[in-house]
């Protein structure tokens, strides 16, 4: 009897031991890929707040000064595994409350009503399963993508006397375009390496 309650007390403690790895695994990666989005996009994080179920990061953007709050979602409540819709209406409130001007939600899933919830009140929802665990941007065939600022597209437009709807289309969907947060409307400047001319620069109208 002794011999077995010794045996099932150092499985109970092998068990907690690997699940505990397997947790701080996750938590390193999950890290990752939001400081590799971080670095993405362009976001400056001033301030973090960590709460039970979930990371809050306090960012602004280096491109134009925008506030954005970033909530990370570490863990849900919910048997499905999901990031339901009541997630989603207490970010908003904070947002009115303390002036953010965008909102990003990242989770492991979300469900129907949060991500129709999310759409309604201006938040991105991202799945951690679409950002990379490392930069794309660092391998040799993936170009260099920028969004264009107010002044620079406007020279853009008024050098080539074109409208942005003339400019070749790239979608939203594209996952170089996601992954530096480009939204309809906006010009992407791409710069490629090039044998002959050492680099040279194509711009895309997000669709």
């Amino acid at each position: 009897m002794k011999v077995y309650k010794l045996s099932f007390n150092v499985f109970v403690l092998v068990s907690f031991l690997a699940r505990d790895r397997k947790t701080s695994r996750e938590e390193d990666i999950l890290t990752r890929k939001v400081n590799l989005l971080l670095e993405f996009r362009g976001y400056k994080v001033v301030k973090e707040r960590q709460e039970k179920y979930f990371k809050d990061l306090n960012a602004v953007s280096k491109r134009d000064e925008t506030k954005i709050l970033i909530r990370v979602i570490q863990k849900t409540k919910l048997l499905s595994g999901k990031v339901g819709v009541r997630q989603v209406r207490k970010m908003k409130k904070k947002m009115d409350e303390e002036g953010y001007e965008r909102g990003i939600l990242i989770g492991p899933s979300f469900s129907y009503s949060a991500r129709n919830g999310a759409k309604a009140k201006g938040i991105e929802v991202i799945e951690t399963s679409s950002i990379p665990s490392f930069n794309i941007f660092e391998h040799e065939l993936v170009p260099k993508h920028e969004i264009l600022g107010k002044e620079e597209r406007e020279e853009l437009l008024k050098k080539c006397h074109i409208h942005p709807y003339q400019i070749p289309h790239i979608k939203r969907t594209d996952p170089t375009v996601f992954l530096i947060g480009a939204k309809p409307g906006d010009i992407i400047k791409i710069t490629r390496k090039s044998p002959t001319a050492g680099t040279y620069v194509t711009y895309r109208y997000v669709i």
